[in-house]
């Protein structure tokens, strides 16, 4: 083992790693938002424009597992990097792009690139940091997804409004930044090389597959009202700078959820935060729903209050969950959080799938609230069940 790679991962390495994250976060939520200059500049329909956004998730879905799987044994810091510059020529070549099937194509690629890339980071900080400051690396790393969603989201979206290709070109400085400060800052790190037949065989344990859907579920009952947000606020704020504010507000509130989970998740079993977390989210949705009853003023400040709270909560899930699956699998942990993030963005799909049917059936938008209280119900029992398995030890 050289030099290098018995290197901790101090300050300097976690920033740039999160400088890669902060630009997956802009790629990852800015296009929904310009949809109808993509659908006129490209000729297309508005739909079609946004299989932009579907067929990211859908890939990072299917290829974080299988990618990870493949490349367990190899070292990490150059499969950072290389995830890395996958994703951002990917973004590049949609800013290129001259037509919908080359802006298709780029969108394949930086999914290829971001999915791998999302679940090595995460492995790599749980692997090269020591166990009492685990959640605070992961929550700072992690954090620079919901930095983005906070500022750099609203700033893709206002430079969007002139071209939409600005945006892109945004993402692909700030991962090319990243990459350089990868290259020269992050120390070399190499896990213990295991047969694809060891590194599935996690996924033979009932309680981290079933840690994964906890994942899912947190993120369906989010998505299920995320989604549709401008419809429950838009009869209280009605459009504009209210939604705007409510948006980013959502970001930042994130990204202080975030901050306070990696603190207790150092200070406390990951089991425990996810149960805390699990069990305020479903409070929050019920007084939500009564709060949403409220008339004017009263319902507008409910309906904020809801909201942030949501996002605190939420925004903190993702340290206790990862370093819960860390625990559970700590010689697969690039699968087993490739599998997570797949896990994620499952959810994210069925919130938005299951809030639209449950629209298109009759019920109104703030009837949403309290169907993600079911959803959060569900999860919270699986997350009981599943809670009562010990951490694996880790081989030498």
């Amino acid at each position: 083992m050289t030099k290098d790679e018995t290197r901790p991962a101090g300050f300097g390495a976690l920033l740039w790693l999160a400088m890669a994250t902060f630009s997956m976060g802009i790629d990852g939520y800015v296009l929904a938002g310009l949809l109808p200059q993509i659908a006129k500049d490209l000729d297309v329909s508005e739909p079609a424009a946004g299989q932009l956004v579907a067929v990211f998730a859908l890939t990072a879905a299917l290829a974080g597992p299988v990618l990870s799987a493949l490349t367990g044994g190899w070292e990490r810091k150059g499969i950072i990097s290389a995830s890395l510059a996958v994703f951002v020529v990917g973004n590049l070549v949609i800013a290129l792009s001259v037509n919908y099937v080359m802006a298709m194509g780029g969108r394949i690629l930086s999914a290829i690139g971001g999915s791998l890339l999302s679940a090595v980071v995460s492995a790599y900080v749980l692997a090269k940091t020591a166990p009492e400051r685990r959640g605070r690396a992961l929550s700072f790393v992690l954090g620079g997804f919901l930095a983005a969603t906070a500022l750099g989201v609203p700033i893709g979206l206002v430079i969007g409004q002139e071209d939409w290709r600005l945006p892109l070109y945004l993402v692909t400085g700030v991962g090319a930044v990243a990459l350089i400060g990868i290259l020269v800052n992050v120390p070399r790190l190499h896990l213990p090389a295991l047969s694809l037949r060891e590194t599935l065989k996690p996924l033979a344990r009932p309680a981290l597959v079933g840690s994964i859907l906890v994942a899912t579920g947190i993120m369906c009952a989010s998505y299920l009202c995320f989604t549709y947000a401008t419809l429950i606020f838009g009869p209280r704020v009605g459009e504009g700078p209210a939604i705007i504010a409510a948006m980013f507000g959502y970001g930042v509130v994130s990204l202080f959820g975030n901050i306070v989970s990696g603190r207790a998740t150092d200070r406390f079993d990951p089991v425990h935060v996810i149960s805390l977390i699990v069990g305020i989210l479903i409070a929050v949705a019920l007084l939500g729903t009564a709060g949403l009853l409220l008339p004017g003023a009263a319902g507008a400040v409910a309906a904020f209050a809801w909201f942030f709270c949501c996002a605190f909560f939420n925004g903190g899930s993702g340290v206790a969950l990862q370093s819960r699956l860390g625990d559970l699998a700590p010689d697969a942990m690039s699968l087993v959080l490739a599998l997570n993030g797949s896990g994620m963005q499952l959810g994210s799909a069925l919130g938005g799938m299951l809030g639209g049917a449950l629209l298109a059936s009759g019920l109104p938008a703030d009837g949403l609230v309290p169907a993600s209280a079911v959803v959060l119900a569900a999860t919270m029992i699986l997350h009981l069940i599943v809670s009562r398995a010990k951490p694996a030890a880790r081989t030498a």
